[in-house]
C-alpha cells in the first residue's frame, strides 16, 4: 500500500468542421458550439495499481474507439497498463457521430442498424431521405474523421494526466441533487412508454424510481489545495437533446459556474450512474418546451400549463440543472473544509488499491422464430401500404419490428455478450463499470448491498451495448424496453447485479 499519485488533464474533443449530431431518431447537423465538448482524464497509480478513469462528452463508447486508445498506449514510457483505461461517455445527445462499432457487433460479423436493415427491405425506386444532409457531406466531419481526431485527442489526454501525476489524496463524500427523474410511464393495460403521456385517466405510475444521490470524490495536493472533484449522478446528459448545436448539456454549465467558485484549473470527472430509464425531465409536471423536440417518442396532444422547472429540453432548464449540480458539490465542500479543519475528516493518500478487471459473460436477449416472422411481415405491410420514400420517422415506427429481425439474424452465430467490467476498490469506496444504458433498479440492488462505504458506478463505460432493461420494463414494453432497444435483457442484469456484488464483497474482505 503506497502514497497516492493523482494526475489530471482535459482535452477538447470539438471537431472544426460541423457534425452530424448522435443519439436521435432524426439527422440533426450542428449549427453552432453552445460549449465545446471535452476529454477528461484522472490517472490514479500507488507505484503497485493503477486507474486512468477518462469522462468524455460523448453518447456512447464504441469498443473499437476503446481498442484504438488501448492500441495507442501499448509500450508507453508512463507504465501505463491499457486494460486498466475506462473511457465513459456522459449520454450527451449534442455530440458527435462517429464510426461507433460495439463489441458484440465485431463477434456478429457485422455493424448493421436499422437504418441500413430498412433501406435493404425497400421496393424498387423507393429510398431512404434524410431529414438534414449529413452523408457524404463536405462541410461536415465524417465519421471516420471524427473517430480519428477522437482517437488522438483521448490517447493524449491519458498520457498528459500521467505526465502530471503528484502526489494527492482525496475525501469521499455524498450530496444530493434533483436532476435524474424516470422517463418511463406505466398504464392500467400493463403497457408503458418512455416519455410517456401521463395526463390521461390510463396513468397509473412512473414506472422506476429516481436516485437523487451524487457520490463525490474530492482530490487534494499536499499543499491542501482542491484540485479535482469526481462527480457521479444517476442521470444522462440529456436536456437539450433535440438541439442543433454541440454541448456537453448540464455538464459544461456545471463545470462553468464550478470553476467560477474554485479557479479555472479545476478538472471535474463526470460519472453517469446506471440511469437508462432516468433524465433530467419531469414526465409527471410535464412543461411543454419552446423549442422543437422533432421526435415522435415525444408528444402531448394537449398539454396543460405547469407551475414547476422550465422544460429541461430547453437551455434555461438545462442551467438550472447544471446549477443543482454545481451548487451541491460546493456546498457539500464546505461541509468537508469543516470536518477536515476539526479534524473529523483525513485527506487519504494511503489506502488499499485493487483494481480487477474482466469479462462478465451475459446472454443474450433473444428473439423466437415466430417473432421474427410476424416482425418480419408488419414491416413488410407498413411499406407495402405506405409506398414511396421512407425517412427517420419511418425507420423510427417500424424500429421495434427491425430490431426484432436483426436480432434474430443475429443470434444464430452468438448467444453471449461479452461485457467488459471493472471493479476497483479504492480505500472504502468501490467503483464499478458496465457497457449499458442501465436501468436505476440494478445499480440500486448493488449499492444497497456493497460492502463498500461508498460505492460509485459508471455506464456506458468501455464499450456501448444498447439498454439493459428490468424484467418489468420488457413486460411494459416500448423504446429502452423492446428487444431491438440493447443486447442483453434482465436475465444478464440480475447477472450483472450477482457478479459485481461477488466481486466488491472479494476486494473487501482482502
Amino acid at each position: 500500500m503506497g502514497k497516492l499519485r493523482i494526475g489530471w488533464s482535459e482535452i477538447s474533443i470539438t471537431p472544426d468542421k460541423k457534425i452530424a449530431l448522435a443519439g436521435q431518431f432524426a439527422e440533426r447537423i450542428s449549427e453552432y458550439v453552445e460549449k465545446p465538448i471535452t476529454a477528461t482524464a484522472m490517472a490514479v497509480t500507488d507505484g503497485t495499481e493503477q486507474m486512468t478513469l477518462v469522462s468524455c462528452d460523448l453518447v456512447s463508447i464504441g469498443w473499437n474507439l476503446v481498442q484504438a486508445v488501448r492500441k495507442n498506449l501499448e509500450g508507453n514510457a508512463l507504465g501505463i497498463d491499457p486494460m486498466k483505461v475506462v473511457l465513459n461517455a456522459i449520454h450527451t445527445h449534442t455530440g458527435p457521430l462517429y464510426k461507433n462499432i460495439r463489441r458484440s457487433a465485431g463477434v456478429v460479423g457485422t455493424s448493421s442498424n436499422n437504418r441500413t436493415l430498412l433501406q435493404s427491405l425497400l421496393p424498387e425506386g423507393s429510398r431512404y431521405v434524410e431529414s438534414a444532409p449529413v452523408s457524404n457531406n463536405p462541410d461536415i466531419a465524417s465519421r471516420e474523421e471524427v473517430l480519428e481526431l477522437l482517437i488522438e485527442r483521448i490517447t493524449r489526454v491519458i498520457l498528459e494526466a500521467w505526465s502530471k501525476l503528484e502526489d494527492q489524496g482525496f475525501v469521499n463524500a455524498f450530496g444530493r441533487a434533483a436532476v435524474g427523474m424516470c422517463r418511463r410511464a406505466k398504464y392500467s393495460d400493463g403497457t408503458a412508454a418512455m416519455w410517456g403521456e401521463t395526463n390521461t385517466a390510463c396513468f397509473v405510475s412512473v414506472e422506476g424510481g429516481e436516485d437523487t444521490g451524487v457520490e463525490l470524490l474530492y482530490v487534494y495536493n499536499e499543499a491542501r489545495r482542491l484540485t479535482g472533484v469526481v462527480v457521479n449522478i444517476a442521470c444522462p446528459a440529456q436536456a437539450v437533446q433535440h438541439r442543433l448545436f454541440v454541448s456537453p448539456d448540464f455538464w459544461g454549465e456545471a463545470k462553468m459556474l464550478l470553476r467560477r467558485r474554485f479557479g479555472e484549473d479545476l478538472y471535474v470527472l463526470a460519472l453517469c450512474g446506471p440511469a437508462g430509464d432516468q433524465c433530467p425531465v419531469d414526465i409527471v409536471r410535464w412543461v411543454e418546451p419552446y423549442s422543437d423536440v422533432n421526435d415522435p417518442n415525444i408528444i402531448r396532444k394537449h398539454p396543460l400549463k405547469r407551475k414547476a422547472d422550465p422544460s429541461m429540453f430547453d437551455l434555461e432548464g438545462m442551467r438550472k440543472a447544471g446549477r443543482r449540480i454545481a451548487n451541491e458539490v460546493a456546498e457539500i465542500y464546505d461541509e468537508v473544509e469543516e470536518k477536515l479543519k476539526a479534524g473529523a475528516e483525513t485527506v487519504q493518500s494511503e489506502v488499499p488499491f485493487k483494481h480487477i478487471v474482466y469479462d462478465m459473460q451475459l446472454p443474450v436477449r433473444r428473439v423466437t422464430i415466430t417473432e421474427y416472422k410476424a416482425a418480419r411481415k408488419e414491416v413488410e405491410d407498413y411499406l407495402r401500404s405506405h409506398p414511396g420514400d421512407v425517412d427517420y420517422n419511418v425507420a423510427a415506427n417500424l424500429q421495434i419490428f427491425l430490431g426484432t429481425m436483426r436480432r434474430y439474424e443475429e443470434q444464430q452465430t452468438f448467444n453471449i455478450c461479452d461485457a467488459e467490467t471493472h471493479i476497483v476498490r479504492l480505500g472504502t469506496v468501490a467503483i464499478g463499470t458496465d457497457p449499458f444504458e442501465l436501468f436505476l433498479d440494478y445499480g440500486n440492488q448493488i449499492k444497497a448491498r456493497s460492502e463498500a462505504e461508498q460505492t460509485f458506478l459508471i455506464q456506458l463505460a468501455n464499450g456501448s451495448e444498447g439498454y439493459l432493461p428490468t424484467e418489468k420494463a420488457e413486460q411494459g414494453g416500448h423504446y429502452s424496453a423492446f428487444v431491438s432497444s440493447g443486447v442483453v435483457g434482465h436475465e444478464g442484469g440480475d447477472q450483472y447485479v450477482r457478479e459485481t456484488l461477488k466481486h466488491i464483497r472479494e476486494l473487501f474482505a482482502e
